[in-house]
């Protein structure tokens, strides 16, 4: 499904050539729990957010099903992005005088709700995810654990076909991290999605069928 062919992300820092990525492939089949681990620095998050269509890579190429993401123009770009990718991230970016129905609408509002009415859609996701009686709360009356759930709703308001996720535990205690990790694994085994997981946690890439590893941004297993 996720194709990677060559993938290098150079950045010049003080004069200096800093390699986010050197030279990454691999192949990620529909359906697959992929966890990507390392140390910090070491590329993680400029691999997830490659996968995603939000950074630019200096050479190589990410194919989706032979769909060259980064050969779209800008808007088509953006609308593929929309409908098939979902973004989990660890800062959740709420909006905070919307409430949590109105937070999981966002992505919808430019698609009409994929043909259904949006607030009836964001509504039985929150439901799906336990917080139907929090659906009129704001970010700041939720807790934590509850503030990620209603991410994770928005992240599938238009029924993506892959997760991505970065650190969606880091900020969590054990107790609530697992709960996040079952909503994940859930999504990944009874609803088919692909999830990509950028984790340091042993206890979040244990979830997954594959981990990958990388490490000065080459990946190393």
């Amino acid at each position: 499904m996720i194709n990677v062919n060559g993938l290098r992300k150079t950045y010049t820092r003080s004069h200096q050539q800093v390699h986010a990525l050197n030279d990454v492939s691999l192949k990620i089949d529909a359906g697959s729990f992929v966890a990507v681990t390392g140390p910090s620095g070491s590329g993680k998050t400029t691999l997830l957010l490659s996968l995603g269509g939000l950074i630019q890579p200096s050479t190589g190429a990410v194919n989706y099903n032979g769909q060259d993401l980064y050969g779209l123009s800008p808007s088509r770009l953006a609308s593929f992005r929309n409908r098939t990718i979902g973004f989990v991230l660890q800062t959740f970016n709420l909006v905070p005088y919307l409430t949590a129905v109105e937070n999981v609408m966002l992505p919808m509002l430019p698609l009409g709700g994929n043909g259904t009415d949006p607030k009836k859609q964001a509504v039985d996701l929150l439901d799906r995810l336990g917080l139907a009686d929090r659906k009129e709360f704001f970010p700041r009356e939720l807790s934590v654990g509850q503030q990620q759930r209603v991410a994770i709703a928005r992240a599938l308001a238009n029924e993506p076909e892959v997760i991505l996720a970065d650190e969606p535990t880091g900020n969590l205690d054990p107790a609530l991290a697992d709960e996040i990790l079952d909503v994940l694994e859930d999504l990944n085994k009874n609803r088919g999605k692909t999830v990509v997981l950028v984790t340091h946690s042993p206890q979040a890439s244990a979830r997954a069928g594959i981990v990958l590893k990388l490490r000065d941004g080459v990946l190393v297993s």
